[in-house]
């Protein structure tokens, strides 16, 4: 039978996976990083068994040799390593538990001199300055790439009344902004900590420690490149921006890389690489702290920290795709044999999809948007075939305690 599709190019018919707590409503990332106007490229799969392609990604790393995996690490070390003092790999990120171990794994285990690239928050928690403060103290310098923030609060406002997807400007600038300082800076080594597509997002990406040009690089004119919604030309024509200031959110152009040489790798490919471990790397080794309190949407105290919009950001998933941050989170958790996927269930059940109380405000003024505002346009993206009201209270129809 052909499988039926509906709103974002989700599939109708709403499975879980058999193994994590994942369904199969969950996008590609290759959804954030896009510039295009079409917002869903393509949701997780299942095989035939009913298991994603995440949990048969762990199965798989399980058959790595990982002896073998370091020496192409220090191969690719020595390819890169300069020996004039000058900064040899750029690693992105803003004090995350990744972020951190991978900028400390390569300057005190593998000898290289690291520069960090900083795309800072939307607006940062007083516990993402903290831990970005305790980064920098374990040795490190940073470039940090601030954007005009006149454009920054109206593409937030843009792409989450037009996408419903507050985050949008941020996860922009952390994909294109540190290729475009290493065309700037000549530094041709950005290595990144975890790749994304451990969780799904294509199974295949995981055999290589590159990812593909075509998701930080095109030589697209401006009207072909979306911003929130809107082509990067009617920004500039209708707003009074510049090249200049969308140049960070926009990719980079091909030539641009070819001649520095750049290359993206992850840090993951090369060394195994689990969350709650990272974790505990991170505060071993730079004083990373986790919040005090749990994460709201969530169990979890010790990810997606650092920046307000974050809780928007999950919030705003939960509305189109029926899965916010507790899903998520329990399903790598499970996948990663830290809880039970009954004990994850649990977890979904009790706190996914919780309304943003604690930063909606602060988000929402950063916008220059009301939150009665924010309330009107997430029901407008509501997506019919998971949600059904009772009683006046938004359910989901097909909740994972539920489907058997």
């Amino acid at each position: 039978m052909k499988e039926l599709f509906g709103r974002y190019g989700l599939p109708l018919e709403v499975k879980y996976c058999k193994k994590c707590t994942i369904s199969n409503q969950r996008p590609s990332a290759s959804v954030a990083f896009s510039n295009t106007k079409d917002e869903l490229k393509r949701a997780i799969s299942f095989g035939k068994d009913g298991i994603c392609e995440a949990c048969k990604w762990i199965e798989e790393k399980k058959k790595i040799d990982w002896k073998t995996r370091d020496v192409e690490l220090q191969a690719l070390c020595n390819k890169f390593r300069r020996t004039d003092g000058r900064y040899d790999v750029l690693v992105p990120g803003s004090g995350g538990k990744d972020s951190v171990r991978a900028a400390y794994e390569l300057k005190y285990n593998y000898g290289m001199n690291p520069l960090l690239v900083t795309w800072p928050p939307q607006l940062m928690t007083t516990m993402g300055k903290r831990n970005m403060e305790s980064w920098l103290d374990a040795g490190f310098a940073c470039y940090t790439i601030t954007p005009n923030q006149k454009l920054h609060r109206l593409l937030s406002r843009l792409s989450f009344e037009n996408l419903c997807h507050p985050f949008q400007p941020f996860t922009l600038g952390q994909n294109h902004a540190p290729m475009y300082l290493s065309t700037l800076l000549d530094i041709p080594l950005v290595m990144y900590g975890e790749n994304g597509a451990e969780y799904g997002n294509n199974i295949k990406h995981n055999e290589k420690p590159t990812r593909d040009e075509e998701y930080y690089a095109s030589d697209r004119t401006l009207d072909e490149i979306f911003l929130g919604g809107i082509s990067a030309k009617d920004i500039m024509e209708k707003y009074g921006f510049t090249l200049a200031d969308l140049k960070p959110y926009l990719p980079v152009n091909p030539y641009e890389l070819h001649k520095t040489g750049t290359e993206l790798h992850f840090l993951g490919y090369y060394l195994k690489w689990h969350p709650q471990e990272e974790y505990y790397y991170a505060v071993e080794n730079t004083n990373f702290l986790p919040n005090d309190t749990r994460t709201e949407g969530s169990h979890s105290k010790y990810s997606g920290l650092d920046d307000k919009f974050d809780w928007l950001n999950f919030h705003t998933t939960h509305i189109k795709y029926g899965i916010g941050r507790g899903t998520y989170d329990t399903a790598q958790e499970v996948r990663n044999g830290d809880i039970t996927r009954e004990e994850g269930i649990a977890l979904i059940k009790r706190f996914d999809g919780e309304y943003p109380t604690e930063y909606v405000q602060d988000c929402c003024d950063y916008m220059g948007i009301t939150v009665e505002r924010y309330d009107e346009v997430i029901e407008e993206f509501r997506t019919e075939h998971l949600w059904e009201k009772i009683d006046q209270i938004w359910k989901l129809k097909h909740p994972i305690w539920e489907v058997k």
